[in-house]
């Protein structure tokens, strides 16, 4: 892999932890599109906050990430949702696993020009951030289950 090949590949993978968390923050504040993409641009992507440093990401997939799983939340959800056990639905899942599914389905749906592989990947890092193995493993069964539906 290039050197630059990497540093788009971090980019990427930053863009996506971040998009996941805008997405949350949508979800627990309702904050609009435009202020909410602003702030992350203006205090989050590449800051540092409280000795936690964010890595800089690749902006434009970050605001296409988050613009597009909110245009096609309706899609996206039902997608997300007919994946699910019968006896789960969408709204048990908690707000940051809601987020993490959405960004995810989003690329899956809308980013041809990202490998399936790399995008399941990602976002199974992304849980492992968050969550314990079992709901890596939880999130892997998902977005393979939504690839082969979109992606097929």
């Amino acid at each position: 892999m290039s050197r630059r090949t990497a540093a788009r590949s971090k980019a990427r993978a930053a863009a996506r932890l971040a998009a996941t968390q805008a997405l949350y923050q949508h979800e627990m504040e309702g904050m609009a599109l435009a202020p909410l993409l602003h702030e992350f641009h203006q205090h989050r992507l590449g800051a540092t906050i409280e000795d936690a440093e964010y890595a800089k990401a690749d902006e434009n997939y970050f605001d296409d990430i988050v613009a597009g799983a909110l245009a096609r939340s309706e899609e996206i959800d039902k997608l997300v949702a007919a994946k699910l056990s019968n006896d789960w639905s969408l709204e048990r899942l908690d707000k940051p696993m809601k987020a993490l599914l959405r960004a995810a389905t989003y690329e899956l749906l809308a980013r041809a020009d990202t490998a399936t592989g790399t995008i399941i990947s990602e976002y199974v890092d992304v849980a492992k951030a968050f969550y314990d193995r079992r709901e890596a493993g939880f999130v892997n069964g998902i977005l393979d289950a939504v690839a082969k539906e979109v992606r097929a």
